[in-house]
């Protein structure tokens, strides 16, 4: 199996850059130089010596020495390239067989086996990189088919996702349109209880499709308008509070920010997670007209943006509960929604590589209100 073959090596560096092979060579050669020096000055000292014309005996020792010392060359020679041929066999060839098979493997034939019988540590860690390679290989393939199974069930979803946002919505709109005719045309006909089942069916009906489309919403994170790019996160505030322009006039809120950067996301995706925090700041109010602070520091890289307002607030308790699909803290008939919201705000943090939690602390006014913080990535000096 041909795989994308993996980045070139990080070239060496300093005396890393000499193959081994050349470190013996200089070795081998050095050592050669100084042998042939050392037989060259044995031979003229004893050569030296024999002009002095010593006594019958010390020339007769002379020679015994001459002799021993060219036997002890000639084993000295035999036993360096015997070491040659050692380091060779056992040592630089099996190297190099086992690069060639790693740069094999590194070029993208990840099938390729690797292995080497000499020396025995050569073997074994040959062994432990085979036995790595197809541990990876295994879970790649695996990966991949899981991979190719997930892309399928993708594409079920969006089929679904259109089923749901078209088949599906219609049935509903004629459940509702064609309950409140025949409320209109029954009027006088019908008793107190008969309209409040009218009612409760219409307010099913049109809950359901509002459900419909907030999980619409939540399942299009990152596949539909999710392309990211270097954006300022005060226009996607400016969207949000537009669409938000009716709900803050009849609520008498206040929205105010501070200075916000330039992050790296999708706008469609941010303007839609300011408007969803924002819009719970104002629904959740308590009895003070509700006030909404939107501000942002930028920590290790990222952008940390806040949202605090002075509402009824969140027992920290739920903290985590909160961002799950479909958990309310509220009656229905209290607080309308359909519990997706915040769950909808966190999946999109998290697809733009941030974080989003709720702020131990209170919010602006003595144990009231609710922080929510996020992080957002900052968009690069070169991409303004």
């Amino acid at each position: 199996m041909s795989i994308n073959p993996l980045p070139p090596a990080k070239p060496p560096t300093g005396v890393g850059r000499v193959p081994i092979a050349r470190w013996f060579v200089f070795a081998g050669a050095a050592t050669a130089v100084a042998f042939l020096a050392g037989v060259a000055l044995i031979m003229l000292l004893i050569a030296q010596a024999r002009e002095l014309a010593p006594k019958p005996e010390v020339a007769a020792q002379i020679d015994r020495l001459n002799v021993a010392l060219v036997v002890l060359f000639v084993v000295i020679l035999v036993a360096g390239v015997a070491l040659a041929f050692i380091v060779r066999f056992t040592v630089l060839d099996p190297i190099a067989r086992l690069t060639e098979q790693v740069r094999t493997v590194a070029g993208g034939d990840f099938d390729h086996r690797l292995g080497v019988e000499r020396p025995a540590e050569l073997a074994e860690l040959s062994s432990h990189i085979d036995s790595m390679r197809r541990r990876i290989l295994s879970a790649w393939r695996t990966a991949s088919d899981q991979a190719d199974e997930l892309r399928r069930s993708n594409g079920e979803l969006e089929q679904f996702a259109y089923v749901a946002s078209h088949d599906l919505q219609e049935p509903l709109r004629k459940v509702a349109s064609f309950t409140q005719m025949l409320e209109q045309r029954y009027e006088n006909e019908l008793d107190d209880r008969a309209r409040q089942y009218i009612h409760y069916a219409v307010d099913g009906a049109k809950r359901m499709q509002l459900l419909i489309n907030d999980l619409l919403d939540f399942s299009r994170v990152g596949r539909v308008g999710g392309e990211k790019a270097p954006m300022d996160s005060g226009v996607a505030v400016r969207a949000a509070l537009d669409n938000l322009s009716a709900a803050i006039e009849d609520a008498g809120a206040t929205v105010t920010t501070g200075e916000l950067p330039r992050v790296t996301g999708s706008p469609s995706q941010l303007t839609q997670l300011f408007q969803n925090l924002i819009e719970n700041a104002v629904k959740f109010r308590g009895d003070e007209p509700p006030h909404v602070r939107i501000e942002a520091v930028e920590r290790d890289g990222m952008w940390e943006f806040s949202c605090s307002d002075n509402g009824i607030g969140v027992d920290p308790k739920y903290a985590d509960r909160i961002f799950l699909i479909f958990q309310r803290l509220h009656p229905r008939d209290v607080y309308a929604g359909t519990g997706i919201g915040l769950a909808l705000c966190r999946k999109i943090v998290d697809y733009h590589g941030g974080r989003l939690w709720l702020d131990g602390d209170s919010g602006e006014t003595g144990g009231r209100g609710t922080t929510f913080r996020w992080t957002l990535p900052a968009a690069g000096d070169d991409d303004a």
